[in-house]
């Protein structure tokens, strides 16, 4: 079936406490979604952020953003009033995420809010229900709280090493900061599952992400350090990134810790069964990051200041999907197969039948492959303007080579390019085309520039702050995505 969807961070809606949550905009959003003919809604990963605020380096693969929990709902169930919302600031510039006023006063409501709650059964269930992951992350949070923010790596050896009768003073003495962590994982569950739920019923489902890896300062790493490629004083052996290539000379060093494949091996893939089936309950389809690093991975020496001299070495391969799939039977997932790619990647894709991703931008980049160019699609596939990763249409365009824009100008038969209608015609590009799934940012739709890009790799600072303004989506271009969405048998 063909279909259309929209990019849109949680985080890059409009709201009224500086960044967007899972607040009634998110609710209007839905039903703007479902008037223009969508019928996916792809986001970034929902996890904690920490330092550099990306949501690829979570303090939890299983933990929900606790500045995505709206406080107007904590208002209505009266947990804390308007007028004490308003007493913090969270951010002046309704166009971009204040991440430091969020910091210091989210949590700060958020508190407020925690000693007026009372614990019901379904709160209960909730503990329960997470009990795997939930009092190890909740334990990371509060004695990361009590040492200053630093990596657990620094913490005191008794913590750092998790010692049994250090873990047990931790439960007792920061019972009340574990237990406001866990109020804010139950307030995120809950609202979440609301839109979740709002969505579904509307006929639009969620495209959740995956990233492949976790962040060395996160709650897995500290509870779970046998899962990864650690010597004896748990410091990583080697850490994850990518080698140089022609868009950056020194590759990229992401600084996450490798997966200890032979142990996953061993255990039949237990850690990722649990984790794919908590994404199954957050989202209807998983777009998978790095989908390459399955086949092989990059792996840098710990310590190293670029990644030139890393190497690649075998990852899990098939042996991991099957083993979800005998578990779980089909499920829906995307894998994001950009980048060069060998033999043996382009196998894998083709043996677990997954769609890969196809983003036009690189498809007119003289340092890529042409098999970006729609003519060379089939439909098993998902088809971008553009990703969080890349330019918005407009930018890109701006700064495109002239070589570039000739290429765009012939292929798509055009005499000119209009800066201010090519984004529509990229659009157009990617709807006609036999991409089963075509996804489109909101930026192009809006023809926006580089201004709203979301990120760009290898860069700290500027990034993940990009916010939608309110009334930014009108009536016309509701309408005129709905037309175009119909015209190419999207509906």
């Amino acid at each position: 079936m063909r279909e259309n969807g929209v990019l849109l961070p949680i985080f890059a809606l409009p709201s009224r406490y500086g960044i967007g949550c899972f607040s009634k905009e998110a609710y209007e959003f839905v039903n703007q979604m479902k008037k223009a003919g969508q019928k996916k809604w792809q986001i970034l990963p929902l996890g904690p952020t920490g330092y550099g605020d990306s949501p690829y380096q979570s303090f939890s693969t299983f933990a929900g953003n606790p500045y995505y929990i709206d406080l107007e709902v904590l208002t209505n169930e009266g947990l804390i009033t308007e007028e004490e919302c308003d007493e913090y600031d969270f951010g002046q510039d309704e166009t971009k995420v204040n991440y430091e006023a969020l910091y210091r006063n989210k949590f700060k409501i958020l508190r407020k809010a925690f000693k007026r709650f009372h614990k019901s059964n379904e709160y209960e269930q909730f503990l329960e229900r997470n009990e795997e992951w939930l009092t190890d992350y909740c334990m990371y949070m509060a004695i990361k709280d009590s040492q200053n923010g630093v990596s657990w790596i620094q913490w005191p050896e008794e913590y750092r090493d998790r010692d049994e009768a250090a873990m047990a003073n931790v439960k007792e003495e920061l019972a009340e900061d574990i237990d406001f962590y866990r109020f804010q994982q139950y307030q995120f569950e809950r609202q979440w599952t609301w839109l979740h739920d709002y969505a579904n019923s509307q006929g639009i489902k969620i495209i959740g992400d995956i990233p492949i890896y976790v962040a060395f300062d996160s709650a897995d790493t500290w509870a779970n350090p046998k899962l990864f490629q650690f010597d004896e004083e748990n410091m990583p052996a080697a850490v994850a990134g990518c080698p140089p290539d022609g868009f950056s000379p020194t590759g990229q060093l992401w600084g996450n810790p490798l997966y200890d494949w032979d142990y996953h091996r061993k255990t039949g893939y237990e850690w990722w069964m649990k984790r794919i089936e908590f994404c199954f309950r957050l989202y209807d389809s998983v777009r998978i990051d790095h989908f390459r690093g399955f086949d092989e991975y990059y792996a840098i020496p710990y310590g190293a200041e670029t990644a030139v001299n890393g190497k690649w070495m075998p990852g899990p391969g098939k042996e991991l999907f099957d083993a979800i799939e005998e578990k779980f039977g089909r499920l829906d997932i995307i894998a994001e197969d950009l980048g060069f790619l060998t033999d043996s990647v382009l196998k894998l894709l083709k043996d677990t039948g997954f769609p890969g991703m196809k983003v036009l931008q690189f498809a007119f980049d003289s340092r890529e492959s042409s098999n970006y160019l729609p003519h060379t699609y089939t439909t098993n596939c998902v088809v971008y303007t553009g990703t969080h990763d890349n330019d918005t249409t407009r930018g890109w365009y701006l700064n495109a080579s002239a070589g570039c824009r000739e290429f765009a100008k012939e292929y798509l038969n055009k005499e000119a390019l209009d800066v201010d209608t090519l984004s529509w015609d990229f659009i157009a590009l990617a709807m006609s085309s036999v991409a089963d799934l075509c996804v489109i940012p909101v930026q192009d739709f809006l023809c926006l520039d580089g201004s709203a890009r979301i990120n760009t790799p290898s860069t700290l600072g500027n990034n993940w702050d990009w916010r939608l303004k309110r009334n930014q989506i009108s009536d016309t271009l509701i309408e005129k995505i709905y037309k175009m969405t119909r015209l190419y048998g999207r509906l």
